[in-house]
């Protein structure tokens, strides 16, 4: 199946990259809490698989999860890639022994972490890598001159092919793009969490990818029965509804539900089919 049978159409990060804008977040193939392996490795496998079947071409990960975990079976799973597919990952944290996410920005973590994802997908150049700044929050302010300068040079030496942010604010966006051009922003969004409205618009008008992480978390249940009422309404379910909404928002969402299920898969990539009506996104709109 070629990408552009898969519902939601594509979007092209550069002139040399072109991905599906529905994607498959990787994050949820590791153990709970993301740490440590699957339970059932094989239905891991399994999922990243259908994934490609179904032609979503565009796959994000982090060596940190698990850690190594995910990109050791997005490996087993799918290499020799297919020519159309592109993996994103991000830098600029690990695992401690503990589960804890600690920071990771010094320019040897991230020359390491940049090898470490280059062996653990069997890759000599990533398609995009994302330094991921903050937690899993709101940005936290800062300069980001120091870490992002050494990705771009790791970019300048052939390892990284295009360069992204994660968690950041404007502030520390234009901060990097006086260093090198930047193809993607992947921060908290969702039905429920607006706060980056502005900043995606700004970006579409740059050709800018805005890639929602936790697409659909965050409703609380006044919100949950919003939007329980419009799903119904349209015969669809609630969280297709949210995804739906998200494509439906920007052409420049690109989207990343993870999950450790083939079915729920599969449900993730007919949302992006949904077409809402102008009544139903006006009442959607209204719940943040």
């Amino acid at each position: 199946m070629t990408a552009t049978a898969l519902p939601g159409g594509t979007f092209s990060l550069a002139a040399d990259l072109t991905v599906t804008r529905m994607g498959y977040g990787a994050m949820q193939l590791a153990g709970p809490h993301v740490f440590g392996p699957p339970a059932d490795r094989d239905a891991a496998v399994a999922v990243l698989r259908e994934a490609v079947r179904l032609g979503i071409t565009h796959i994000d990960t982090a060596d940190f999860y698990g850690p190594y975990v995910t990109n050791e079976i997005i490996k087993e799973a799918l290499h020799p890639y297919p020519d159309d597919l592109h993996i994103v990952t991000k830098v600029g944290a690990l695992r401690d022994a503990e589960g804890n996410w600690p920071k990771a920005l010094a320019p040897e973590q991230l020359r390491q972490a940049v090898q470490d994802n280059l062996a653990h997908l069997g890759l000599e150049a990533l398609d995009v890598v994302n330094l991921r700044v903050g937690g899993f929050d709101s940005p936290e302010p800062g300069s980001i001159a120091e870490p992002f300068t050494v990705l771009a040079q790791l970019q300048r030496e052939g390892l990284i092919r295009h360069l992204g942010l994660s968690n950041v604010n404007r502030e520390q966006i234009a901060e990097a793009q006086a260093i090198a051009p930047i193809v993607c922003v992947q921060n908290n969004y969702n039905l429920a969490h607006r706060a980056d409205d502005d900043l995606i618009d700004s970006l579409a008008a740059q050709g800018i990818a805005y890639v929602p992480y936790f697409p659909l978390g965050g409703f609380s249940p006044l919100q949950s029965e919003e939007l329980n009422a419009v799903a119904a309404r349209v015969g669809a379910g609630p969280m297709a509804v949210a995804l739906a909404w998200l494509l439906q928002r920007s052409p420049n969402i690109l989207l990343i539900p993870g999950t450790s299920s083939v079915a729920h898969l599969r449900d993730n990539v007919a949302a992006a089919a949904l077409r809402l009506p102008e009544d139903e996104l006006a009442e959607l709109n209204r719940i943040a």
